[in-house]
């Protein structure tokens, strides 16, 4: 598999500095979801670099500071729960994106964009760009965009199961899980849950 395959076409069509773009937190019942855009010196290796998902926790911890190491630029946004029950989660991945991609040090003039969607109700990218199904395991910016977003979220949630310890927000970041239902059906929901989630309680 070429890793720098969209990449390669994206400079074979004129563009000069493209940045691969994921977002991760879209499922969760709490928190913010977070994106990040990277842009990688083209060709740069980054031994184990994959789909954040495919990953372990202890790999992308590893490959959090490479990546940021490596990269030519990268940035990471967010979008709280609040605007996400405001707004909805398609709008609010597409706006965290966009803000990833606005906080570059260096503009990107082309984005790869992992799924295939680029807007919502109340928000759109605005990049010229690309979506690509499954783009964190097909290009390397991607995956090295998916793992950024990833670890910044996981690091917040950590924070956050510091705030709200009763959640246990360690344990599964926010993620629907039968011990996050129960502490939910015991202590209600927290000033970060999004409360149009939360419908099945």
């Amino acid at each position: 598999m070429d890793f720098w395959q969209y990449e390669r076409e994206a400079q074979q069509a004129g563009f000069r500095t493209v940045c691969g773009c994921d977002e991760a937190g879209a499922g969760p019942l709490a928190g913010p979801v977070y994106a990040a855009a990277v842009i990688l010196p083209f060709g740069e290796e980054i031994p184990g670099l994959n789909d954040s998902k495919k990953l372990t926790e202890k790999k992308r911890e590893a490959l959090f500071p490479l990546v940021k190491e490596k990269a030519l630029a990268w940035s990471v946004a967010f979008v709280e729960a609040e605007e996400i029950d405001r707004t909805d989660i398609l709008s609010a991945r597409m706006k965290a994106m966009q803000l990833a991609m606005d906080g570059l040090s260096i503009p990107a003039d082309f984005a790869l964009i992992d799924g295939n969607r680029d807007k919502g109700k109340s928000s759109a990218i605005t990049t010229c760009h690309r979506c690509i199904i499954k783009g964190d395991s097909l290009s390397a910016s991607v995956a090295a965009a998916s793992i950024l977003a990833k670890v910044s979220r996981d690091h917040h949630m950590l924070e956050l199961a510091r705030q709200y310890p009763e959640y246990r927000f360690d344990k599964h970041k926010g993620y629907g899980t039968k011990l996050h239902y129960e502490l939910l059906r015991a202590y209600g929901p927290s000033p970060i849950h999004r409360r149009t989630f939360l419908k099945n309680l």
